[in-house]
């Protein structure tokens, strides 16, 4: 089901996916689930199956995972292209983020995102995460290093969650909302390879 799902989506996907810089890309998703096991087993990730209408429709993984006085993690996500403006994504990353606060018990939850990425852009937008930055050639995607908007919220932003809270129509107004100089900086040419 998974690895149809990504085959049937490999346009749609591929400039969006995270690649290793010091070997082939290559498309093993029996490795890639064996590695997304191993660290929920260890506690350093959670990976979620996303479901629409009782069909696969994505992936969600809560990856990084540190506790103690960090007590963080981070969000990445891909759906597939025929489930894209349902609602589908920012439902997962709601419930997810909600998981992560509250019965995991963690503080703060990241989701980087590539500057040209306007519907993960809109997701963040509508739960309200809070735009920290941009960071500068961050994770390896594509074949190359890609700068990346930065977006988080903590726990005591969130006493009734993020589902809650978006359901109920009070996510801050201006939340997620990327400022011009840095959306400018993010297209330089030499600083952001397309």
């Amino acid at each position: 089901m998974l690895e149809r799902e990504l085959l049937d989506n490999r346009s749609w996907l591929r400039k969006w996916e995270a690649t290793n810089p010091h070997g082939p890309m290559s498309f093993d998703v029996r490795s890639s689930i064996r590695s997304l096991q191993t660290n929920a087993r260890a506690g350093l990730g959670l990976p979620f199956a996303i479901e629409y209408d009782g069909e696969f429709a994505g992936q969600l993984n809560v990856s990084g995972i540190t506790y103690g006085s960090l007590s963080s993690a981070t969000i990445g996500y891909w759906v597939s292209e025929r489930f894209a403006g349902l609602g589908v994504t920012p439902t997962a990353v709601a419930l997810a983020s909600d998981y992560a606060f509250f019965q995991v018990g963690l503080h703060r939850m990241e989701i980087c995102i590539r500057p040209e990425n306007g519907p993960s852009l809109r997701v963040v937008e509508k739960l309200g995460f809070r735009y920290e930055g941009l960071r500068r050639r961050y994770i390896h995607i594509n074949g190359d290093w890609r700068d990346h908007f930065c977006f988080a919220l903590v726990a005591e932003e969130l006493p009734t969650g993020v589902l809650r809270r978006w359901l109920d129509g009070q996510v801050p107004s201006g939340a997620g909302v990327v400022p011009q100089a840095d959306r400018d900086a993010a297209l330089q040419t030499g600083t952001h390879p397309r």
